[in-house]
Formats: C-alpha cells, structure tokens, sequence
C-alpha cells in the first residue's frame, strides 16, 4: 500500500513515518503538514491511503476529506487526531478508520489491515471476470467481453458487448488485479490493452483512443499519452 501521512506536527508525523516503516506491505510516500499540501500530494503521489488529522491549519482534515470524496480515485481515509467529538463527521465522510493520538501500533495496524482487505479486489476479477449488479443480485462480465471502463464519483461503469453495468472495485483496484491486461488512458479511464487499435487527433490537439468493438472514444491524457504510443508501436 501506498501511504501519505497529513499532520501538522513534526512529531506526529515521524511517529507515524516509524510505525509505518515497520510493515513491508506499506511504502510512505509523502508526508506533508496541512491539509492544501494533502490534496496535492493525493493528486501527485496517488496514495491507496492518507493518514490524516483532523486540526491543521487552512483547510482541516474533515474539509480535506469532504473535498476528497467528489474524487473518483480518492485514496482511502485513516484520520488520526487527538479529538474524538470528530468521529461521527469523519465515518459520515466514508473514514475507513479513526485513530486517536498516540497512535498505537496495534491499532494502526488494524486500521492499515481494514484498508489492505477494501483495497483487495474480488477473487473473481483475478479469474477473467468482473462483479456487476443488476438490481440486488450480482452478474458477471467475462473481461473479454469488456469495452472500457470508466470512474463516477462512487462507482465504475463498465461498458460491454451486451451493454453497461456498475461494479464497486476502483480502476485502481482492477488495474491491480489484471495487471497489463488493462491500460490506462486517463485518470478516470481504463481500457483492455487488446481493444486499443490505434489514437485520432482533433483539430484542437485532443487526442482520442480508436477501440475495436466499439464507436467510445475516450480521450487520452497529455500525461499517459506517451506510454500510449509506445505501447501501439511495439505491438503493431
């Protein structure tokens, strides 16, 4: 797992920077003092989770994670504070956990555990399939079967031959559990690395992916676009 720590004082901080180094499942990945530097570290670094407090100056731990729930790849949220009338507002705004100051190893741990088994994709996406739900039961959709997927503010949609469907695991989620049979046009978009044919550019410098099986034609993003095209050269 990939992990910011969000904290105002430099203590709190290297504590938490210690614990975490104890576990050879968790990188650190950045560790920053109030909640501005949080948000662009989240969109910079792409952690699977943030440890945030709650009391920091400009923008407070609750205000971070209310801005960062409108996101369709948010990390998941650990607040860690000295505070507990926070709790309720913090599990209302999706928390996975709420730590209180000193943080225990033990508890951080439960709290890192809970993260790594809602990170976990669904054993059936490792076999070639994808979870859907159609009312209140749930179908699956062969991934050979899959044109595209794309993030909404909660859910993924996944558009297939036979259709559209809304599954719960994230793009980050699948592209964990399927590896190189996806990639990656944009933030919010995933295709089957054997759909991709080939890239359209508009007019005004955008440039489209070309799907077989489909007329979609999602962008790609100035920042995936080289690996894009280097994919569809060493393939064609």
């Amino acid at each position: 797992m990939r992990v910011l720590v969000a904290d105002d004082e430099p203590l709190a901080r290297a504590r938490l920077a210690s614990l975490l180094a104890r576990r050879g499942d968790v990188e650190l990945v950045g560790s920053v003092a109030d909640g501005d530097a949080a948000l662009a570290a989240c969109a910079s670094e792409r952690p699977d989770v943030l440890l945030l407090d709650v009391e920091m100056p400009g923008l407070t731990g609750t205000a971070v994670a209310a801005k960062l729930a409108t996101l369709p790849n948010r990390p998941l949220v650990v607040f860690c504070t000295a505070y507990e009338q926070h709790a309720l507002s913090a599990f209302d705004l999706g928390a996975t956990d709420y730590l209180l100051k000193p943080v225990r190893a033990e508890r951080l741990d439960e709290a890192l555990d809970r993260a790594a088994a809602r990170l976990a994709p669904a054993q059936p996406q490792r076999g070639g399939w994808l979870r859907a739900r159609s009312g209140g039961d749930e179908v699956r959709i062969a991934l050979a079967d899959v044109l595209l997927l794309t993030a909404g503010e909660k859910y993924v949609t996944v558009e297939h031959v036979g259709g559209s469907r809304l599954i719960d695991d994230s793009l980050r989620q699948l592209e964990v559990a399927l590896g190189e049979r996806l990639v990656r046009l944009h933030r919010n978009c995933l295709v089957p690395r054997d759909r991709l044919v080939g890239l359209r550019t508009l007019a005004d410098g955008r440039v489209l992916a070309r799907l077989s099986g489909t007329e979609s034609a999602p962008e790609v993003s100035r920042r995936n676009l080289p690996a894009i095209r280097q994919l569809l050269r060493t393939e064609s």
